[in-house]
């Protein structure tokens, strides 16, 4: 829409400026230059109306609450920028009245942040599709995500669902946790080797000193033990991060998780400039962005063809495979195309969002050694030992354990924000919305809602998940399931939850049965200074987390 416009305005600009020469030329300066300046003018007249008048004078939701001190052109948009994603709208939420709409302006326009659970409600369930994701997140995000399901809409959304549906219903799931288990184990076998190492880590990015001896970064092991799990149980492939860091998906995936100075600028740039101009650009971020691209889906490619042949021999021996890409082939519903984009989802979303949850969980129980403490002994005493077999039921019997992993989602869910835009004219808790209007859905300002989990909302106690009795309770202490909003709810719902929430607990029995874990000697976050966050995909502690760890034996 944007970009049709900007054609039409240069186009018009273009055609006055030569109508003028023609037949007024004393009011032309020269037709490039007249054009240009009728070009400005345009430009200037549409921003006027788009963000002085219209917002104050004509916007059905010029009543609408909404924050204070925003810049008369620019908005909210400068602090959004300069603060961590989801942080403002975590303040408002709290301290503007409202009945389940904020509004705020941005350099783009207006923006809806939804606030209460019956507003969810709406968005999320009963009308989920009047809404659907922005253009940017296709035009973004859809190089390394792939078209799938989670940027699919409409019929072609409940198509896909439906036919992925089986491989993460929970009598599958249920399945996969030996899975989860082993790799596990073999992550913390790689980390107590590192560990051990006489290596010296090496300095972070920007010439810091080194690490502590025997300090390890937390995300490199969680993202190369979760890149493994979603390989073996999504697509029967082992890719052997874990013992392989050098490995080129794992290399592939840590520079798109990691974009350095240019790829944050890129991002920042991205509020204004339309993301085909970005990809123009001649810098090393896009040609590393490209080169991704064409990695993973090859990648995808040459899975989904060694899969389909495995499936054909498999029909004459009965077999069976669990995996993700087996029952997405053996559905029959999709092409090889889409099967590439349906991977290139799964290897996003189903590695990246968990490591990330196991940072948190990790930082979360350093700062609460007691909590840490309860957790390894439950863990001891109810699942057999690190190299004994695991299943479902062992795990659903460590309530304390699924009541720590809650609580890192709610208080920092991987995240922290996500958007969408009114496909059509439509109406939140009485209020009118108009057709493209931008939605947001904030975790960090639901989660951590005092009007909804009471005033320690934002202090980690796993015990708000337990009842009287000390037993799991899923809905934890809040009143209402849209409390939580880690994984969304309804149609548009994350479809794997379940499977995240097994591979979480899995590997943070494994990680803290074994090691007694506590932020590295001597740097910042040990001395108490607040933890600074890195936007991204997900959001992350700026600069990794580093920690040391004291192996434990009896277990």
């Amino acid at each position: 829409m944007a970009t049709r416009r900007a054609l039409e305005m240069v186009a018009f600009a273009g055609a006055l400026s030569y109508f003028l020469k023609q037949r007024a030329p004393q009011y032309s300066i020269g037709l490039i230059t007249t054009a240009v300046v009728l070009f400005t003018v345009q430009v200037f007249l549409l921003a006027s109306w788009k963000k002085i008048i219209h917002p104050r004078y004509f916007s059905p939701l010029r009543n609408v609450p909404q924050p204070p001190n925003g810049h008369w052109l620019l908005g909210q948009t400068r602090r959004i920028v300069k603060e961590p994603s989801g942080m403002p709208m975590r303040e408002w939420a709290e301290t503007i009245p409202n009945n389940g709409l904020i509004r705020y302006s941005t350099w783009m326009g207006e923006r809806l942040l939804v606030s209460t659970p019956k507003a969810l409600g709406e968005v999320l369930v009963t009308k989920n599709y009047d809404f659907v994701k922005p253009p940017h997140f296709t035009d973004g995000l859809g190089r390394i995500l792939g078209i799938g399901i989670l940027l699919a809409e409409g019929d072609e959304h409940k198509r896909q669902r439906k036919n992925l549906m089986p491989a993460f219903a929970y009598r599958h799931i249920k399945n996969l946790y030996p899975v989860f288990w082993n790799k596990s184990r073999e992550m913390v076998e790689c980390i107590s080797a590192a560990a051990k190492s006489d290596e010296q880590p090496k300095p972070t990015q920007d010439g810091e000193e080194p690490h502590a001896p025997g300090a390890i970064e937390v995300g490199d092991f969680t993202s190369r033990a979760t890149l493994d799990i979603i390989g073996v149980s999504g697509m029967g492939q082992d890719f052997n991060a874990l013992q392989d860091p050098t490995n080129k998906l794992n290399r592939v995936y840590r520079e798109v998780f990691n974009p350095g100075r240019m790829g944050r600028i890129m991002q920042v740039l991205g509020l204004f400039i339309p993301v085909w101009i970005l990809r123009l650009l001649p810098v090393k971020r896009n040609e590393e962005m490209r080169n991704a691209n064409l990695y993973i889906k090859q990648v995808c490619r040459d899975l989904i063809a060694g899969k389909r042949a495995r499936l054909e021999e498999q029909k004459t021996r009965s077999a069976v495979d669990i995996d993700i890409l087996s029952v997405a082939l053996e559905s029959g519903g999709f092409s090889d195309e889409d099967l590439v984009n349906q991977m290139m989802t799964f290897l996003v979303a189903g590695h990246e969002t968990t490591a990330t949850a196991m940072l948190w969980a990790v930082y979360l129980l350093c700062k609460h050694p007691e909590a840490q403490s309860r957790l390894r002994k439950e863990v001891r005493s109810k699942l057999t030992s690190l190299n004994g077999e695991v299943n479902a039921a062992d795990v659903d019997n460590c309530a304390y354990l699924n009541a720590v992993c809650s609580e890192v989602l709610r208080v920092w869910a991987p995240v922290a924000l996500t958007m969408r835009v009114a496909g059509k004219d439509t109406s939140i808790q009485g209020q009118f919305v108009p057709k493209g209007m931008t939605i947001i859905l904030c975790p960090w300002a639901i989660n951590t809602s005092p009007e909804l989990w009471g005033e320690d909302a934002k202090e980690f106690k796993p015990e708000r998940w337990l009842d009287a009795e000390g037993r799991y309770n899923k809905s934890g202490s809040a009143d209402s399931n849209y409390s939580f909003l880690t994984f969304l709810h309804g149609p548009r719902s994350c479809i794997g939850q379940k499977f995240a929430e097994a591979e979480f607990a899995c590997l943070l029995a494994a990680w803290f049965g074994r090691f007694e874990t506590r932020l590295e000697d001597g740097g910042a976050l040990a001395k108490g200074a607040e933890v600074e966050i890195k936007g991204g995909i997900t959001s992350k502690p700026k600069g990794g987390l580093w920690v040391q760890l004291k192996e434990l034996d009896g277990w």
